[in-house]
């Protein structure tokens, strides 16, 4: 079976094949919105912060080139890339239920690191799962289906401590730790939905099974971790053009999105409620505001990510991301200057283009460049575009923050202009 003559699907089963999107990416929301702040109640401070984050983008970095290579090569009862993120759908619900119950900062940040390995162990083979089995003309719906899933779950992930706050919960009411409740409790409920979610996309929609001639080339060349590493080292030396050349646009827009939601709660904090301190009230008040304009923000890329389709496939892909790349933009430089709830707002909309694009757009630009044979293994390369960038933002921004002012408000505003920079890289892309 070629990927012409593969099965299209309806658009009910694209939507849920990608469910599983949605559990993966509420795990990943509540990591951007309240690990920072978890952090900070342990007793980190500003100037470190981006250290303890370096675990998603080392993890990433190690994890999914691999695992990206091995999922091409396996086979089995449930498919190449299924057993995959089944694995990391198991490990992330056990360290989402784990987190909030962190009774010092060592243990916090160890279990980021399972967290996002799991996290990583599963995203990768995920997309490649979409691409697998959607013809290429039904990639555009598939991938921005995906980011509409992370709009929606990190909307959820984002307004779930503040739901439970306008439900009668006392938002001042702590652990020993300093760890509001209303937080555990969105981590378990985080954990329930990682794991159900991707249980039901993989029984409604399994994988095709390999042709015998993908069986017979696996055979000639079995799985292991030593020929994935020939695999992966194969594949950048022929990495196709279009993917070299995005690598400059990723290098800043994932520097921004990272040191973004990093700093904007504590940016929320100076600027709205003017304190820097973790253990007062109104610290507690600004993680919650900082979560409901992250909700408007995911809620706006998802219903984005629908409205982009017909955009991407009129104007293409690369400028469509370039647009959404200076609204983004233009929204990051402006928040520093809000000083209400309600002019936070405006920017959020820009915020939501910007990030409903990076999930979708780039990835429509790599599916229709790379061999569909290699797909496994090009996503996890792909990530690397996406970790390293994480990489730098975690070790540079502890030596740049004092340049800064340590101001969080001044770490915001350089995102932005990170962000002008990524669409301005974007549109020096050729095919």
């Amino acid at each position: 079976m070629t990927v012409e003559t593969r099965p299209r699907l309806s658009a009910a089963r694209i939507v849920s094949m990608n469910i599983g999107f949605l559990g993966l990416q509420f795990s990943f929301g509540l990591q951007q919105s309240n690990i920072g702040p978890i952090y900070r109640y342990l007793g980190a401070d500003e100037a470190t912060l981006p250290l303890l984050w370096l675990a998603g983008p080392i993890t990433g970095l190690l994890v999914q080139p691999l695992i990206g290579a091995l999922s091409d090569r396996t086979v089995s009862r449930l498919g190449r890339r299924t057993p995959y993120f089944l694995i990391g759908a198991i490990l992330c619900s056990a360290s989402l239920f784990a987190m909030p119950y962190s009774r010092a900062l060592w243990v916090a940040a160890s279990l980021l690191w399972i967290l996002d390995a799991a996290n990583n162990i599963t995203q990768e083979p995920y997309r490649a799962y979409v691409s697998d089995r959607l013809v290429p003309a039904q990639r555009p719906f598939g991938f921005l289906t995906q980011a509409a899933f992370t709009g929606l779950a990190q909307t959820l992930s984002y307004l779930a401590p503040s739901l439970l706050v306008w439900a009668g919960m006392n938002a001042d009411a702590v652990d020993a730790n300093g760890i509001p409740q209303v937080t555990r409790i969105a981590f378990l409920a985080g954990s329930a939905i990682s794991l159900t979610t991707i249980l039901w996309s993989v029984a409604t929609v399994p994988e095709l099974p390999p042709t015998p001639a993908e069986r017979a080339a696996m055979a000639a060349e079995p799985l292991s971790a030593r020929q994935a590493w020939r695999d992966f080292a194969a594949a950048v030396a022929a990495m196709p053009s279009p993917m070299r050349r995005l690598a400059l646009a990723m290098l800043c827009q994932w520097y921004a999105m990272f040191a973004y939601w990093q700093f904007i709660a504590l940016a929320v904090a100076r600027s709205l409620f003017h304190t820097a301190d973790p253990a007062t009230p109104a610290f507690r008040g600004a993680v919650l505001v900082a979560g409901q304009i992250g909700g408007v923000y995911n809620a706006v890329a998802f219903v984005a990510a629908f409205m982009m389709v017909p955009l991407a496939r009129r104007f293409g892909a690369k400028a469509c991301h370039a647009a959404c790349l200076v609204a983004a933009g233009a929204a990051m430089l402006a928040i520093p200057a809000c000083r209400s709830e309600a002019t936070l707002l405006l920017p959020m909309v820009g915020v939501g283009l910007g990030w409903a694009s990076l999930m979708g757009n780039p990835y429509i630009m790599l599916a229709d460049a790379i061999p569909p044979a290699r797909t496994g293994i090009y996503m996890g390369i792909f990530n690397m575009f996406i970790v390293v960038p994480m990489l730098i933002e975690s070790l540079t921004m502890p030596l740049l923050y004092p340049l800064l002012g340590s101001d969080p408000r001044a770490v915001v505003a350089l995102a932005g202009g990170l962000m002008l920079a990524a669409a301005a890289a974007t549109l020096r892309v050729r095919g």
